[in-house]
């Protein structure tokens, strides 16, 4: 069996058990990811050649980049909250406060405990530093609604989060490469990154996503030629072709395409907010996204066991746990401390930063950008690959009791400031 013959494989598989599994596991201790992941590993365990990142790096890059912009568009239609300093204040807090916080203490862990040089950890951290509710679909917000119990605090919080976050960690990895391309001690980098990767690329981002999602807001809903006016016609494909106008304009523009289809997919839910138009193409969205995640997952199992586990040192397993049960829960929840979050909903929140397809994207894409990292590249696809194997187990597992216990609690009593 060819390693083409593989991926048809895991494609058919998962475009079948993408429609099949998320029914058989709701409302369980269970989800979708879990199980396509364990089934990838069980697959890796025969005779079926696994994907290697290392030498399939460009293909594992772009195909995690689409599922990563297909799953932004996503988040961003589900999101009905205005944009807003208070209205967001939870997002802001966990990626102004938490995000840098959980930054610099995985990279101290990297070089503490894998011995690696700061470049190295540093890359390691902003690798995962984007979280991914995607993996755990209770934490996240659902199809665009106006239900109170689908947009409460944690679940908008952490879809926000991630959507914003996706885009917030470039810098960071292009920071670890700046470092590692710069002579040892030196600081000349930083102004030309704080700069252009920071402040422009940012910019460039968010303007292109806002112009971009008026521009298709006023085509969808408002448009005078009947032929325009998309919403009229409930073609749930039309946000693919949002999603990839949105990123390919930023891209070409020098700005951050994740930030941008991001800000345009809010856009659109802005400029019409009550239309059924957001369920049509946020539904055609979840299952593009659907399909991608299951079918990477799928592989991903199948390299844990050929090649991630055997690599993986018990240094770089502690990473991963320490980063999952204890870095990110202490990051989250000092960030939002004084938000106006009860307790409860603070202590969730913090704790379900869920690595994921981000992640490996971020990897391939540093990987294939710097040649720095030789030396390390196996490690690094062994820890984070063990990270979001971590993540998709112990909140995929948890995620649904959790959920449910605080929307009762929340029914019964709201929480105490």
């Amino acid at each position: 069996m060819t390693l083409s013959d593989a991926v048809y494989l895991a494609a058919g598989t998962g475009a079948l058990g993408a429609a099949v599994v998320p029914r058989i596991v709701s409302r369980r201790p269970l989800s979708t990811p879990m199980l396509f992941l364990a089934v990838g590993m069980l697959v890796g365990l025969s005779a079926v050649p696994a994907v290697d990142p290392v030498g399939s790096r460009l293909w594992v890059e772009h195909a995690t980049e689409l599922c990563v912009i297909v799953s932004l568009m996503g988040a961003g239609l589900a999101l009905n909250r205005p944009v807003s300093p208070r209205g967001w204040a939870g997002a802001w807090r966990l990626l102004g406060i938490s995000m840098p916080l959980t930054i610099a203490a995985t990279t101290a862990a990297g070089a503490l405990l894998l011995g690696w040089p700061f470049a190295s950890a540093l890359l390691l951290a902003a690798v995962l530093s984007p979280t991914d509710p995607v993996l755990a679909a209770e934490v996240r917000v659902g199809e665009p609604t106006d239900d109170p119990d689908d947009e409460d605090e944690v679940r908008f919080s952490l879809t926000a989060e991630a959507g914003l976050n996706d885009g917030l960690a470039f810098p960071f990895v292009l920071a670890a490469l700046a470092v590692a391309a710069a002579p040892a001690g030196t600081a000349g980098w930083a102004a030309d990154w704080f700069l252009v990767d920071v402040l422009v690329r940012i910019a460039v981002g968010v303007a292109v996503g806002v112009v971009t999602g008026r521009v298709l807001g006023w085509m969808f809903f408002r448009a005078r030629p009947r032929a325009l006016r998309l919403s009229e016609h409930m073609e749930g494909f039309v946000a693919i072709g949002a999603t990839f106008v949105a990123y390919g304009a930023a891209e070409l523009s020098g700005g951050y395409g994740f930030l941008a289809v991001f800000v345009t997919a809010c856009t659109i839910r802005a400029a019409e907010r009550d239309h059924g138009y957001h369920k049509v193409l946020h539904g055609f969205t979840e299952q593009i996204e659907r399909l991608l995640t299951v079918f990477l997952l799928f592989l991903l199992g199948g390299y844990l066991v050929a090649h991630g586990l055997p690599s993986l040192t018990w240094q770089g397993a502690l990473v991963g746990v320490l980063l999952v049960l204890v870095v990110r829960p202490a990051a989250g929840y000092a960030g939002l401390l004084g938000g106006g979050t009860g307790p409860r909903e603070r202590l969730v929140t913090a704790a379900y930063g869920i690595r994921g397809i981000g992640s490996l994207f971020y990897l391939a894409y540093a990987l294939g950008h710097s040649g720095h990292f030789a030396a390390y590249t196996d490690q690094l696809w062994a820890v984070v690959s063990f990270t979001v194997f971590l993540s998709v187990f112990l909140h995929g597992a948890t995620a649904a009791p959790v959920i449910q216990r605080l929307d009762r609690l929340r029914r019964s009593s709201p929480a105490p400031p």
